[in-house]
Formats: C-alpha cells, sequence, structure tokens
C-alpha cells in the first residue's frame, strides 16, 4: 500500500478533452499543486495557461504530440515536440506511427522515435512513447516496446484514452518482460481508481496517468 504523498508522485494528471475550458485547465493545476502530483498533462494549445498557473510550483508540465492518432508527418511532430517545449513543457507523450508499425517498417518508427528524442534529450526534456496497446496483440507490444527502447526514449506508454480500450495489466507484463531496465512504463488509458493504479504500479509500471487522480487520492484518503 502506497501513502497519499507516495501515489500523487505517481500521477500525472492529465485533462485531454477537446472541450476542457479554460477553468478546468486551471483547476487542474491547482489540484496538481495541492496534492503534489508529479506533472499536469494537457493539450499542446493550453500550455502556456498551465505554464503559468504551474509557475511557482514543483508541478512538471506535460502535454502531447501527433496525438491522438499518430499519423502525422515525422516533421510535424518534430515540429509540435519544439514548440511545446518552447511553450514550457519539460516531458512529451508522442504517438507511434500505428500504421507504419503495422506495416512491419520498424526501421521507420524507430528513425522517428530518434529524431524525436534528440530533441526533447537535448533541451532536457523526458519523451515518452504511446504505443496505443489497443491496437496491438501481445507480440506486437513487445515488439513495439524494443524499437521505442532502440529510439531512445524514456519511457512506454499504455494509451492515449482515445483508443479501442484503456491499459490492462497484461500490457504492462508484456511491456516490461521486453523492456531494458533504462526504459520506464507509464500506464494509462481508464484509470479511475486508487486499486486499479496500485495495481498497475506493482507489475512494474513507474507513471500513471489518468483524468481522476484526485478521485484516487480521495479514495486513498477513506482507506
Amino acid at each position: 500500500m502506497l501513502t497519499r504523498s507516495e501515489m500523487s508522485r505517481y500521477i500525472d494528471s492529465t485533462l485531454l478533452r477537446p472541450d476542457a475550458t479554460a477553468e478546468e485547465i486551471r483547476r487542474l493545476c491547482e489540484e496538481a499543486a495541492r496534492y503534489r502530483f508529479f506533472a499536469v498533462c494537457v493539450n499542446p494549445g493550453r500550455l502556456e495557461l498551465a505554464a503559468r498557473c504551474l509557475e511557482a510550483e514543483e508541478v512538471k508540465l506535460c502535454t502531447v504530440v501527433g496525438f491522438p492518432l499518430g499519423a502525422n508527418a515525422t516533421v510535424i511532430k518534430v515540429k509540435e515536440a519544439e514548440t511545446a517545449m518552447e511553450a514550457g513543457a519539460t516531458e512529451l507523450d508522442a504517438v507511434m506511427n500505428i500504421g507504419l508499425f503495422k506495416d512491419g517498417n520498424y526501421r521507420a518508427v524507430e528513425e522517428e522515435v530518434q529524431g524525436l528524442a534528440r530533441l526533447v534529450h537535448d533541451r532536457g526534456g523526458i519523451l515518452k512513447i504511446i504505443i496505443e496497446t489497443g491496437y496491438l496483440n501481445p507480440e506486437e507490444i513487445r515488439t513495439a516496446t524494443r524499437v521505442v527502447a532502440s529510439g531512445g526514449a524514456d519511457f512506454v506508454k499504455t494509451c492515449t484514452g482515445f483508443g479501442p480500450r484503456g491499459v490492462a495489466g497484461d500490457d504492462i507484463i508484456y511491456i516490461r518482460s521486453s523492456a531494458p531496465p533504462s526504459l520506464k512504463i507509464k500506464a494509462s488509458g481508464g484509470i479511475k481508481s486508487y486499486q486499479q493504479a496500485l495495481g498497475l504500479i506493482e507489475l512494474g509500471a513507474d507513471r500513471i496517468g489518468t483524468s481522476h487522480a484526485r478521485s484516487i487520492i480521495s479514495e486513498l484518503m477513506e482507506i
């Protein structure tokens, strides 16, 4: 069992709905500061607002790239990443090109990850690659993990939250079995309870992405 403060440091509190208002973003940041979540994750168009809200806080600022489909050209993703970091993001969650991966063009996927990793790391940031496990079978999850690791990313992330399903415990098992020790795992997609988050951490997740951060912490306070 984790304490409230321990669980908080695993959480990227997320608001990626397209209809999210400025007031909701402010509230997200206020809650993140109050509960000392590791990061907030918002859409690129909300980065400047979130950066102002978190200016005096220790909470990291995260955004998404190529979201939610991963189908943008690499040059567009790289420009997105550059623009996001200029706006204050220090952690980027980029969606893998799932179509290229399904083609078996692993080299192209790896090269895209390499390009993003080079840019992000040169600016002192963290790169997470979303492989969207709901579209992949177990062997594809293992292969995607190896490709992401070879490309130099810091994390494999399971899901966008907009794909065919959320994270499953087996996803973490498959990723962990194929990941080098240096590659971390962000579990995301449909995580709504403390017990669910704890179970994923026990399987090997290093970070939890959730749009239910406050309710998870509130549930923990009641245990």
